[in-house]
């Protein structure tokens, strides 16, 4: 049951900052089992790693308002403290990117990537 609000406040937080449409999910998950899952001893249990594939062209500001947005709410809504979270926005050119067929940059998406 946990994932499922992990699910919920990362794809808020991604909708609110990115202006994502709100129906726009495409997430994977991996849960790891404790043993094969090392972290610094002065993390919790509670140690979560995200990362973020997205389309280069996103704001500095808007990037760092999604960091913040993740690292307040997870907090407040999951009860998992700031120094037990690692996030990675990871940007690659949209043309390096394959989808349905067509590389990024000759998708017409239902979003805007420069905000």
């Amino acid at each position: 049951m946990m994932l499922l609000f992990q699910i919920d406040a990362i794809h808020l937080c991604v909708v609110e900052a990115f202006e994502y449409p709100g129906d726009k999910r495409f997430h994977r998950f991996f849960p790891m089992k404790e043993d094969d899952f090392y972290f610094e001893s002065d993390r919790s249990e509670n140690y979560t790693i995200i990362e973020i594939s997205i389309f280069e062209g996103r704001r500095k500001e808007t990037k760092k308002n999604l960091l913040r947005l993740l690292f307040e709410r997870i907090e407040k809504e999951l009860h998992i403290a700031p120094k037990d979270i690692e996030i990675t926005i990871i940007e690659i050119p949209a043309s390096n990117w394959g989808i349905r067929g067509v590389t990024g940059d000759e998708l017409a998406l239902n979003y805007k990537v420069d905000v």
